[in-house]
């Protein structure tokens, strides 16, 4: 795990990825309103999947720029923050792929170590759960430390966007003001740790 310079006088430098390219996406949205409730002492920075090319094993001695440049996205941050939609009752293809390219090769994980935080938003009425358990199986090989609660699961999100796109649920934006502010408290105490 690179360390990273996290104490009080340092913001936070947290990497938002959203697994949807849907101008419209609910999970977009979601990743918004993080953006507008970030705390004092944190930066939030969101990076568009748009571009990642599919992984294969062929290639990934010599990535493409864009999964160069997600790389060294994900090692410049402190922590990370992921919205996700669910997509056949698991992570969108989308995500999983970036996920792919920026941890491979072997022994070359740009998400080893990293704190992390997930959130989701769906138009079901289990507001992305399994998706966000899909990607915590992950997370074990990733070598990645996520945050358990809150837990932010969005459901029925299509009636919780108004026409502008932004997130008008009031329980919504206390648990994503939360799960940030837990985001970064986790991320100080891991670096605490790490420097004991």
């Amino acid at each position: 795990m690179e360390k990273t310079d996290t104490g009080k006088g340092s913001p936070v430098k947290i990497l938002g990825i959203v697994g949807s390219l849907r101008k419209g996406s609910f999970n977009k949205a979601l990743m918004r309103l993080a953006l507008e409730l970030v705390p004092d002492g944190a930066q939030l920075e969101v990076f568009d999947l748009e571009g990642i090319p599919p992984f294969s094993q062929d290639f990934e001695a010599q990535p493409p720029e864009r999964v160069k440049e997600f790389k060294i996205k994900i090692r410049a941050a402190d922590a990370i923050l992921i919205a996700t939609p669910e997509y056949n009752y698991s992570v969108p293809g989308i995500l999983k792929n970036a996920i792919d390219c920026a941890s491979r090769p072997y022994g070359d994980n740009a998400f080893d170590g990293k704190p992390v935080a997930l959130m989701g938003a769906s138009i079901g009425m289990l507001g992305t759960a399994r998706a966000q358990y899909h990607l915590r199986q992950s997370f074990v090989f990733l070598n990645m430390f996520p945050i358990n609660r809150p837990e932010v699961m969005v459901a029925f999100a299509d009636k919780k966007v108004d026409q502008s796109g932004n997130l008008t649920d009031e329980t919504t934006r206390k648990l994503v003001k939360q799960l940030v502010e837990n985001l970064v408290t986790w991320t100080r105490k891991l670096t605490t740790q790490g420097q004991g």
